[in-house]
């Protein structure tokens, strides 16, 4: 047996393999596991210089991968202002806030926000170019909703957009407009991509230095080993950029990078396929965004049914953002179609969300094979906003994670960060307890127990990314990337799951975290 570079000891170590479910001992040799055991192990993988850190018996588990997050978001919200709830609870907080920032602004800079809740407001509704112009008319300001979804610009931002009254909407997205004049009151659905991209000034050096900084900290104290980028907008510019901060030290955890239908052809010009890269920067597969910001499929579905087959048969992966019943059952009918025109096992193509799922879809997604790539937090975070909107009945279709699981589906644990904080053990406890923030119960009959929970943020996350050879469990040969957690959360009652605190991060056999 070959000498350990570093030992852990004295550990409760779950390791998410059936195999081995626990043990006392794991020893790493280079970036990888090299034995899993018990204390007895200790002296046959021990030399004069081996490192050993006594755990004094708390729980290590595999490194948490958080299958579905926005890391240039987060990276963005991390040096904008944060406008989120509870702390800002009415328009009128916005527009303080706004307002303190109009004086350290210079005129025509812009100024964004990001986080804003409409559910949360007093007003509950979105603020209006209107309401912003008031404290903020010499300069342009985009504020960005919770969801990524929709954003706000004021009268100065709708002009360097170039959005009038007799602006057209591009396909699948939606100006809301004052009834009687017909001109936009600044609220923009599926149009917060565009603004970001083609109208905001790119942020500056130091701002991605500050952002990439703050967000690798942020991660690794969250016990986030791996991400997977889901931002549909991902170009090979940001492959490059992620490529540069990793190589330089700066950003810690594994990306599994996806991109977008319109993107595709960057990566394939520079001749990366699926899958190409390394175990640090992965390219993912295709994602694709399904709205009804219109009221109206977008893209319609024989579109839909062509874009998912080409990319089926171009060998990616595909990632379908569906959230609703209706859109849900789109993304089955296209990978239905692509499956017949190209029948090929094991491809994992992937819903992403699947909030809102019918139980009459279930076997189709299983007869496909498909991978649900779900966000428990959002039963904690947003579950008294949907037990508040979402229709009575259609509240039994929400996150049905233990039907999924129950039936044999593939569900891999998500955040959608910055959407809602991601710390990976309130999922957990949202997935195991149902339980809102306010304490209501969201369909507890969906409960899953807190290994299943634990196995969608470690193994099940890595089989989304094909990488389960590599990661996802603590097994001799896979990537040591390992937590230490002050409790065991498959142990502790429930409730308590949620507060168990991140006390070390390991990526690849290197601790780069400590509380």
């Amino acid at each position: 047996m070959p000498v350990a570079d570093l030992i852990l000891k004295n550990a409760n170590v779950v390791t998410v393999d059936p195999g081995q479910p626990t043990a006392e001992l794991v020893a790493i040799k280079g970036d990888k596991i090299l034995l899993v055991g018990g204390s007895e192990n200790l002296e046959s993988v021990r030399g004069a210089k081996t490192r050993v850190i006594d755990c004094q018996g708390k729980t290590v588990v595999p490194g948490f991968n958080d299958a579905h997050c926005h890391p240039f978001s987060l990276i963005r919200k991390l040096v904008s202002i944060d406008l989120s709830p509870p702390a800002v609870s009415s328009i009128s907080d916005i527009r303080a806030i706004i307002k303190r920032e109009v004086h350290n602004t210079p005129a025509g800079q812009w100024i964004m926000g990001t986080d804003y809740n409409d559910f949360y407001l007093a007003e509950k509704r979105h603020p209006t170019r209107w309401d912003i112009d008031e404290v903020a008319p010499d300069h342009p300001v985009l504020l960005s909703h919770r969801s990524l979804h929709a954003c706000v610009l004021n009268s100065l931002a709708l002009s360097l957009a170039g959005i009038t009254g007799e602006t057209a909407e591009p396909p699948g997205t939606l100006f809301e407009r004052d009834l009687d004049s017909g001109e936009p009151n600044g609220l923009l659905f599926e149009m917060l991509g565009h603004i970001r991209e083609k109208v905001v000034p790119p942020l500056s050096a130091a701002e991605i230095n500050q952002g990439v900084t703050l967000a690798n900290q942020h991660y690794l104290s969250q016990g986030i080993t791996s991400l997977q980028n889901a931002s549909a907008i991902n170009d090979f510019e940001r492959w490059q950029t992620c490529r540069r901060f990793q190589d330089a030290g700066k950003l810690k955890s594994r990306i599994y990078m996806m991109c977008g239908i319109e993107t595709l052809s960057q990566f394939q010009e520079a001749g990366l396929s699926f899958g190409a890269g390394d175990s640090q920067l992965r390219l993912g597969g295709v994602k694709m965004i399904l709205s009804e910001a219109t009221g109206q499929l977008y893209p319609p579905q024989p579109e839909l049914n062509q874009q998912v087959f080409h990319t089926h048969r171009a060998g990616f992966q595909l990632a379908i953002h569906a959230v609703q019943p209706s859109t849900v059952a789109a993304a089955i009918i296209a990978l239905e179609y692509a499956q017949r025109q190209l029948p090929q096992a094991g491809r994992r193509h992937r819903i992403e969300h699947c909030s809102e799922c019918p139980p009459h879809l279930l076997g189709r997604l299983k007869k496909l094979q498909a991978v649900v790539a779900t966000q428990p937090p959002f039963l904690y975070y947003s579950g008294d906003r949907y037990l508040a909107t979402v229709p009575a009945e259609r509240q039994p279709w929400l996150y049905r994670i233990g039907a999924w699981l129950n039936n044999g589906l593939v569900v891999a644990a998500s955040s959608d960060s910055p959407i809602v904080p991601d710390n990976p053990l309130v999922g957990i406890y949202s997935a195991v307890t149902r339980q809102t923030r306010s304490g209501q119960l969201l369909l507890p009959r969906q409960r899953i127990s807190a290994s299943q929970a634990l196995a969608m943020y470690t193994i099940n996350a890595a089989y989304a990314s094909f990488e389960e050879g590599i990661k996802g469990s603590i097994t001799p040969g896979k990537l040591a990337d390992m937590v230490l957690l002050s409790a065991d959360p498959t142990k502790v009652p429930a409730e308590q799951i949620k507060d168990i605190k991140v006390e070390m991060t390991m990526i690849g056999g290197e601790v780069v975290w400590e509380d």
